[in-house]
């Protein structure tokens, strides 16, 4: 399928998928990265008269804010923004401390900041009988690459079966600003994160090995181990069959 005809399809399937349960619009947290923005651009197309990006700063990098709102104006994509740097604050200081491991403290401090987008959109989704529309791709789902709850709590996932090379083309396709394309994907979590660091492997081995199933031992054995760690969050949870 050619790129167009993809980005025609997931337009249509956005549409079909929303109008289907009833609903009028969807609603999208905007970034500022390449797939919010793709996403953004296909659900604008889909509803021109009833999308809404929110952009959601919660000590955030303020290029990503600049970036989010390139976007929104050169699509012409509404948008509002709801500042969660005073929530995540409150947040921090009523709850309880436990100092036993730095890395899962750290864990758990950098993932509330996705939940409070989570909660933020649903709120402004029930106004509008909107959907919520999730920019996970078909790599990081694979690894568990999300926030259980947090940017993985959506309705949909129009970008669930593209992996990353095929969203940077799907947005210069779309004509995505270039600095969008270009920069180190970043989930935004703390200063200079990104998203290959904290993996611990490239996204061109992670899409070589979900499309393939090849990649090189060390890179094979820290995916698979990824995608053992992380089943749980793709499954809803377990009950009991008695």
């Amino acid at each position: 399928m050619n790129i167009g005809a993809l980005a025609d399809k997931l337009t249509l399937w956005i549409r079909d998928e929303v109008t289907a349960r009833g609903c009028r619009g969807v609603v999208i947290g905007m970034s500022g990265g390449i797939d919010s923005a793709v996403l953004a651009v296909l659900c604008r197309r889909a509803f021109p008269e009833s999308t809404l990006g929110v952009m959601m700063p919660c000590h955030s990098n303020p290029d990503d804010k600049a970036h989010a709102l390139a976007v929104a104006e050169k699509f012409a994509i509404p948008m509002v923004e709801v500042a969660l740097d005073p929530v995540y604050e409150t947040f921090m200081r009523e709850l309880p401390e436990f100092k036993g491991n730095p890395e899962l403290e750290h864990l758990a401090q950098v993932n509330l900041k996705p939940r409070l987008r989570m909660v933020a959109l649903y709120y402004i989704a029930n106004q509008r009988r909107y959907m919520v529309a999730g920019s996970g791709n078909r790599s990081e789902i694979a690894i568990g690459y999300f926030t259980k709850y947090g940017d993985g709590g959506v309705d949909i996932m129009p970008l669930g079966n593209l992996v990353k090379a095929q969203i940077r083309e799907l947005a210069r396709h779309l004509s995505i600003p270039a600095e969008i394309i270009d920069k180190p994907p970043s989930a935004g979590l703390w200063e200079g994160q990104t998203d290959e660091a904290e993996m611990g492997v490239s996204y061109e081995d992670l899409d070589g090995y979900v499309l393939t199933g090849k990649a090189s031992e060390e890179a094979r054995q820290k995916i698979e181990k990824m995608m053992a760690g992380s089943a749980h969050k793709r499954s809803l949870p377990p009950i009991p069959d008695f």
